[in-house]
């Protein structure tokens, strides 16, 4: 465990402390600091503040940073397509059916026993559960993932899915021939109170905002590719509920009735894209559509032939 004390000077007073401190520790990312926070591992005069409070002269900051977790969950030996790979980050086009990371009841199987596997190098920012995963996506929806190898650059990537600068589109099939050709959907999102597997459109919930656009309709279907402005939990199966088109096979906001027999939700995380955290250029990743996707697909065009 590292303690750190100091005083706060008079030229920084009214300064945000999540900000603050960022400065303080230049390889620490206020979304970093923000977590120490939550953690309460950053006190102020003796008390938990929160992100936003406002220095004032001369108060007294402690700042903990504790030893990572030693990881108990298991290196398992499961097969990983893996896009890009350098010594900061991995990129990998992660199957339908997989979990991201262990939860209660779920300590196998998923893509971090897998990873712990191929690569033993991975941030500990998320600790022991979720060692070097920046983002996630749900389980029965495939797509691209970068994870982190290091915290320097788990830190950049976070901070890139916190203003909205890294690229995430995603493939859809939705239930319906949606008639615009593209749109916002603009509805802030939170956990859904009477369900709590689920989550809705809440009015004190998370800015949320998807943009939409048409690729091809079929009879009674529409392909669509979403691209996520924010990156909350269920953003794009919630959205387009919401307007009345919900994604085809969807078990928790889409319609009872599922003409086909589908694992989960017909979503798929196509392209990725971001500054490299180390080499400080851009850099984009995408892949196909998966097989029962594109089977699909063409199932429907054959119908409107």
């Amino acid at each position: 465990m590292d303690k750190n004390i100091f005083t706060v000077d008079e030229k920084d007073q009214g300064t945000r402390i999540d900000k603050y401190l960022s400065e303080v520790f230049v390889d620490k990312s206020r979304s970093f600091i923000q977590g120490l926070i939550e953690k309460d591992s950053i006190k102020v005069n003796g008390k938990v503040p929160k992100s936003n409070y406002k220095l004032k002269a001369f108060d007294e900051i402690e700042v903990i940073f504790k030893e990572p977790e030693v990881l108990k969950v298991d290196a398992e030996e499961i097969p990983l397509h893996i896009l890009y790979e350098d010594k900061d980050l991995i990129v990998v086009n992660k199957v339908q059916g997989m979990v991201v990371h262990p939860a209660p009841g779920n300590y196998n199987g998923t893509l971090v026993n897998a990873l712990l596997f191929h690569c033993k190098d991975l941030s500990s920012i998320n600790g022991v559960i979720r060692p070097g995963i920046v983002h996630r996506i749900d389980k029965d929806t495939s797509g691209i993932l970068v994870v982190a190898k290091n915290d320097e650059s788990h830190n950049k990537l976070s901070e890139q899915l916190k203003d909205h600068s890294m690229k995430r589109e995603y493939y859809a099939l939705i239930e319906g021939r949606l008639k615009n050709e593209k749109g916002t959907i603009d509805k802030p999102l939170a956990r859904n109170k009477r369900d709590r597997l689920k989550m809705g459109i809440v009015d004190d919930g998370k800015r949320a905002v998807t943009h939409y656009e048409v690729i091809e309709r079929y009879n009674g279907y529409t392909l669509i590719k979403c691209i996520l402005e924010t990156g909350r939990t269920h953003q794009i199966r919630v959205h387009m509920a919401s307007i009345g088109f919900p994604l085809v096979g969807d078990p928790l906001y889409g319609f009872k009735k599922q003409r086909f027999k589908l694992k989960g939700q017909v979503l798929h995380a196509k392209t990725l894209g971001f500054i490299h955290p180390t080499e400080n250029k851009y850099v984009e990743f995408t892949t196909e559509l998966p097989e029962y996707f594109i089977g699909l697909i063409d199932k429907l065009r054959n119908e409107i032939r």
